[in-house]
């Protein structure tokens, strides 16, 4: 009899713990996709800003310097988030809210590309163009590793180059229409590959200075 009852003590309390995982897990992916809606929604919010001052430049004459200022900001925020919204996503990949939050991002910083182009053809601007294009969906083994030596380097250089360039990572296996456009229009046939201001393209890289080299 004694058996039996500590048997079923302990069943309830591995029921009652195994339970209270699901909920603190349940929660902590709440406060993880909150996060990055947070993220996307700031974010948001700046890029329109900035759309509206690129279709002004049709309009009235405007400040160069401060668009391109702005630009920079925006650059500076993109890898700031990009940085933590890695690890969020690392923490749990396949949440189909993750992934749809991932591609309103991807959707977002070709936004912001695009305006960059058009901003440093309007302004004359100094900055490069670096758009970091990946894999993001099942890369294979070798991808992994090949992208997380791009990674590296790239947030390397970007924090030694700082403003001098606008490091854009976008993932070109998300099936957006937008992005496989750009995709097919640059030729990037092989993941991960770095397109340097709309020339250049780099995939393979062993140092910094395979990157740097284009930014002179």
């Amino acid at each position: 009899m004694n058996q039996k009852v500590v048997f079923l003590q302990a069943l309830i309390v591995t029921f009652i713990f195994f339970n209270l995982g699901i909920f603190f897990g349940y929660m902590l992916e709440s406060d993880r996709i909150n996060k990055i809606n947070d993220f996307y929604s700031r974010s948001e919010m700046d890029l329109l800003d900035q759309r509206i001052q690129k279709e002004a430049f049709d309009i009235v004459s405007l400040d160069c310097n401060r668009a391109i200022q702005a630009n920079i900001d925006f650059a500076d925020k993109i890898f700031e988030e990009a940085l933590l919204i890695q690890r969020f996503e690392s923490a749990n990949k396949l949440s189909k809210d993750v992934i749809l939050q991932h591609k309103r991002f991807d959707m977002l910083r070709t936004l912001f590309w695009i305006n960059s182009i058009k901003i440093k053809e309007k302004c004359n601007a100094k900055y490069h163009n670096v758009v970091y294009f990946y894999k993001f969906n099942e890369p294979t083994i070798e991808q992994k590793a090949k992208q997380a030596v791009f990674s590296n380097l790239l947030e390397e250089l970007k924090q030694e180059k700082g403003s001098e360039i606008m490091l854009i990572p976008i993932a070109a296996d998300n099936e957006i229409i937008s992005i496989d456009l750009l995709v097919n229009r640059y030729s990037i046939e092989n993941l991960p590959t770095i397109l340097i201001d709309e020339k250049i393209k780099i995939e393979e890289v062993t140092s910094k200075e395979d990157i740097a080299k284009y930014l002179d």
